[in-house]
């Protein structure tokens, strides 16, 4: 982990040595949310989606393989007048599941500063803002934006969002509803780490806010360097109802509770027809050890972590640069990924080596348009308690507009 940290420095330190001497302009990101409220009209419709095929390969055992319509999503924004902007976001998700994944207003206070409150997307790292299967290389997402940082993470709340262009800077400041932590059983483990506490807008409960922010800056032509953090405990429905005297119920309470400190470094540096990314998280997680002996089961502990830490590095690179003609992209790319959601661990837990992957991702993208990919990847994956990589082949189609 430490080396990856290393070579992560080393690459950011070498991004912005050629940055400094690029030609290309300054890369300042918009979500999709931001494109739909800075465009012209009254009502604005977008859209993404994506079908996946998956297989695993097994050498020695005959594995079917799977076809998803993973998710199509309608954008639908209203912009009231120049100040005040509404956004949606609806998900189908394999055919029969629906979510809401955005629906918040923004109000301009000044050419600085936006008010934002709703249901709004958690700013940590890259994917989770820019969760489109255009904007990203391989048919599925990054494996630590799913166990670390767990996208698409969203949660009710309100804060500030903002471009401070004379110091190149971009900056969102939240406070959000926290994870749903335990509500008669525990959410979390070292498995699915924080995936199972988002609440998503759908009945959350809240007994204190927790803070999310993130800085970008764009400073140097072709380089976007990122810095997020969340910070705060996971929601208990314990606590409600409770007499504010009754120590002992508190108590109990505070058990099932966990505090959560992450923070998340990323990279992305685009120079002709170079494409490269890099994506650091680390969480330090508190009463771990209470928590999984609240919520241990038939007397078998829980196995939350006190720390989950993840990493990757990515390049790819469009071949069709070359011919000014070509208005298609082939990009190759490669992707070295790592996640471990037992880093540490706290109190009578043992660290489980099966929570320690590395992940290699290699395929390519071709870009029809900037509106619609095809993918074809091969993952190689392989935890601390393998001997072996396991393999799995994955193609897909996306749409974007």
């Amino acid at each position: 982990m430490r080396r990856m940290v290393f070579l992560g420095g080393l690459l950011l330190l070498g991004m912005g040595a050629q940055a400094q001497d690029a030609d290309s302009s300054a890369l300042v990101y918009q979500s999709t949310a931001e494109k739909l409220m800075s465009s012209d009209g009254k009502l604005s419709i977008g859209g993404y989606g994506e079908v996946h095929y998956n297989q695993a390969l097994k050498p020695d055992i005959r594995k079917n393989g799977k076809l998803d319509v993973h998710r199509m999503v309608m954008l639908l924004g209203y912009n009231f007048n120049s100040r005040t902007h509404f956004v949606s976001e609806i998900e189908f998700e394999h055919v029969s599941e629906v979510y809401i994944e955005q629906a918040f207003i923004q109000h301009k206070i000044n050419n600085s500063i936006q008010f934002r409150a709703g249901l709004l997307l958690v700013p940590m790292g890259i994917i989770n803002e820019y969760h489109e299967p255009n904007t990203f290389h391989g048919v599925e997402r990054p494996l630590i934006d799913q166990k670390i940082s767990p996208t698409t993470w969203r949660e009710i709340g309100l804060g500030f969002a903002g471009t401070l262009l004379p110091a190149s800077l971009k900056y969102q400041v939240y406070l959000v509803n926290g994870f749903n932590g335990f509500n008669g059983s525990a959410r979390l483990n070292g498995k699915d780490a924080l995936r199972g506490g988002r609440q998503k807008g759908d009945e959350s409960y809240i007994s204190s806010p927790d803070l999310t922010s993130r800085v970008e800056y764009f400073g140097f032509g072709g380089l976007n360097i990122g810095l997020s953090g969340y910070f705060g405990n996971t929601e208990s429905t314990l606590y409600d109802g409770i007499d504010k005297s009754d120590v002992t119920a508190l108590a109990v309470a505070d058990s099932s509770v966990v505090g959560i400190s992450m923070l998340g470094l990323d990279a992305r540096y685009t120079r002709s027809a170079l494409q490269c990314r890099f994506q650091l998280y680390y969480t330090s997680l508190s009463n771990t050890d209470q928590y999984n002996v609240f919520t241990a089961v038939d007397g078998q502990l829980n196995n939350l972590g006190s720390s989950m830490a993840g990493y990757y590095l990515e390049a790819g690179y469009n071949v069709f640069h070359p011919f000014g003609n070509i208005k298609s992209e082939l990009i190759p790319f490669i992707r070295y990924e790592g996640y471990d959601t037992h880093f540490t661990v706290d109190g009578g837990l043992a660290k489980n080596s099966s929570f320690n992957n590395s992940i290699i991702t290699s395929g390519f993208s071709m870009k029809l348009s900037q509106g619609a990919v095809l993918k074809v990847d091969m993952q190689f994956l392989k935890s601390a308690a393998d001997t072996k990589y396991s393999k799995e082949l994955n193609a897909g189609i996306a749409v974007m507009f």
